[in-house]
């Protein structure tokens, strides 16, 4: 442990903070987090949690998410600037349109988006919930926001339902295509292609695995050594496998896959927090009120 990890796990117990930090944050900071983990995990520890405070390593649903589910915590987010594109490609008024144009259709909301828009839908999902989610729903006609291409692999697996999808995607995973499949399959001929379903669905159709950031993890790490695996997503998964499956070969599926907003957190920015106790993230109570009621009935129905 570095000088600067040692002062940040010190600082995290002397003020009572919970460090909750995304499989997608850099090494360094994995390792002085308490938990480490995709969205959903995240959002059920902060829903837990006994601490006083959160500190969210990530990006800003995520703090906002903390927020909601411990309302009554201080949560801090490091970054303030630590954003998601595919969140800022929505706002709460274009749902309130798609509610007009499909008046009756249930709003499916990905978790990867802002309090507001989630306080306009009906329940939130993430990537390993969403099929889920919306086979829960009495209703046969579903909204699906924001990300087109999570969308786009729900549909494929709800063929009872009539899902319309909002044009939002992640900038990360839109940017690998069929011919990125198709050359790292033909440059590891024996790895499995394992892709996060935010990817465009030519490349969901030529994977053999599809699931969230936990899946893919879990995938690799129990798999026999000498295993090969293409992975299709954020590239922080590749750097975690090199230390906790070091007998598997993983390959990224393309060059680029990073989040630079992701990677904005730094052990400074952590201990900074950390002894001021900011910036703290608040939410409008109003919308967070109608927001967390999203937020419980995803909880509710994923265990």
């Amino acid at each position: 442990m570095t000088e600067r990890q040692g002062l940040a796990a010190r600082l995290a117990k002397e003020r009572n903070v919970l460090i909750l930090a995304h499989y997608y944050q850099t090494m360094d900071i994995q390792e002085i987090a308490h938990v480490v983990g995709d969205s959903f995990t995240m959002a059920k520890k902060a829903a837990a949690a006994r601490e006083d405070v959160l500190l969210v390593c990530g990006v800003r649903f995520m703090a906002e998410t903390a927020k909601l589910l411990a309302p009554d915590k201080t949560v801090l987010l490091p970054v303030p600037d630590a954003g998601c594109p595919m969140a800022d490609m929505i706002e709460a008024e274009d749902v309130l349109r798609m509610r007009e144009q499909y008046p009756g259709a249930a709003v499916v909301c990905y978790v990867n988006s802002s309090a507001a828009v989630k306080a306009v839908s009906d329940i939130c999902c993430t990537s390993s919930s969403a099929v889920r989610m919306v086979r829960s729903l009495e209703q046969d006609e579903i909204i699906f926001v924001p990300d087109r291409n999570l969308g786009a692999y729900v549909a494929s697996q709800t063929p009872e339902k009539r899902i319309h999808l909002y044009d939002g995607y992640c900038p990360i995973h839109h940017i690998a295509a069929e011919r990125d499949a198709l050359a790292a399959r033909e440059a590891h001929p024996d790895a499995a292609l394992l892709v996060h379903p935010e990817c465009r669905p030519e490349v969901v159709r030529l994977a053999d695995g599809v699931g969230s950031t936990e899946y893919i993890l879990n995938t690799v790490e129990a798999a026999p050594e000498g295993a090969e695996f293409i992975i299709g997503t954020e590239e922080g998964v590749v750097r975690r496998l090199e230390r906790t499956a070091p007998g598997r070969r993983c390959y990224l599926l393309r060059a680029g896959f990073t989040c630079v907003n992701m990677k904005k957190t730094t052990l400074e920015d952590v201990c900074r927090a950390l002894e001021t106790l900011a910036p703290r993230v608040e939410l409008d109570a109003g919308t967070a009120d109608q927001a967390r009621v999203c937020l419980e009935h995803m909880v509710a129905v994923q265990p």
